[in-house]
């Protein structure tokens, strides 16, 4: 299959290595020129499982993507705030055939996409792999993870099936999922929680996870977002959500992780997604009449904190 990937950060570059190894004929598309002319030197280089591996793999910056070349798919991982501007940019490889997949993290990126993208040819899901990047070009990639999806587009289950079934072939662990925004919530609470708190207490998820008041602000925020998520119909089952955000906090499988936003901000002194996580829990919390007061304040202690870092 011919697949672009758009946004070849962490996440991304685990999956067009693990996609390129699968046979798939993979192009990665970003927009740090740093960690482009790095792959296009050296190939991408990752600490795979403790095995250092060196994958060639083509890669393009996002202002250049080539014009006349069709892909198949086209799979999501650049930044939420990024969001629009890729799309735009990655347009000349989109045909009629072409399937979009969006991994981001957050909630509410189809209403972007679908300006690009007829509805059919949208799919939606969450991935538990995880990834970091120690350098421009190298990737640290270690565990084990899953992927869900769903169509959005009615009547497109079998494309969906087979979509996990193209992924599952390079080790990606995908499946079908008929409730795909329950799994996207779920996720979030992940996100929501891991990824703030982390970043403000600049320590890795195991770090957390031994503070004492680290049950009680899951608790808190995973209600939170429940609170919202049941006014769009996605009724969350709350203890198994906390229980499954505190499988985090082991040491033995991902605890010793620093999570996304805090490889972002805290690692590269990049902006953040924390308005399309917690600020998104916000903003409809506002919406629906759902009060969010430790969302509406990690969005602002990560804010401030960016501020202060200078994150660009």
């Amino acid at each position: 299959m011919k697949i672009a990937i758009a946004g070849a950060g962490a996440m991304g570059s685990r999956f067009g290595l693990m996609l390129k190894q699968g046979g798939n004929d993979v192009l990665l598309i970003d927009g740090w020129q740093e960690h482009i002319n790095a792959i296009k030197e050296n190939g991408l280089k990752a600490n795979y499982n403790g095995e250092e591996i060196t994958v060639k793999v083509p890669i393009v910056n996002q202002n250049e993507v080539p014009t006349g070349e069709q892909f198949d798919l086209i799979i999501l991982f650049t930044k939420a705030m990024q969001l629009e501007k890729m799309l735009q940019d990655v347009k000349p490889l989109i045909a009629d055939h072409t399937e979009v997949l969006c991994l981001l993290n957050g909630i509410g990126h189809e209403d972007v996409i679908e300006k690009f993208v007829p509805m059919e040819k949208i799919f939606i899901g969450n991935t538990m792999w995880t990834a970091g990047l120690e350098g421009p070009g190298k990737a640290k990639l270690f565990g084990s993870g899953s992927v869900e999806l769903q169509n959005l587009g009615i009547g497109q289950e079998e494309s969906a099936k087979k979509l996990a079934e193209t992924l599952s072939a390079s080790g990606l662990n995908a499946k079908y999922s008929d409730n795909i925004h329950y799994s996207i919530y779920r996720k979030a609470c992940v996100n929501g929680t891991m990824n703030g708190l982390c970043t403000i207490l600049d320590v890795n998820m195991a770090g957390l996870g031994a503070t004492k008041p680290a049950h009680d602000m899951v608790v808190t925020i995973v209600n939170e977002f429940a609170a919202v998520a049941a006014k769009e119909n996605v009724n969350l089952d709350i203890p198994e959500v906390i229980e499954h955000v505190e499988t985090c906090f082991d040491p033995t499988t991902i605890g010793m992780h620093f999570p996304s936003m805090h490889q972002d901000l805290i690692k590269n002194n990049r902006l953040t997604e924390i308005d399309y996580i917690n600020g998104a829990i916000s903003r409809k919390g506002k919406k629906y009449g759902v009060v969010t007061p430790y969302c509406d304040f990690l969005t602002q202690l990560v804010h401030s904190k960016e501020e202060i870092l200078g994150a660009k």
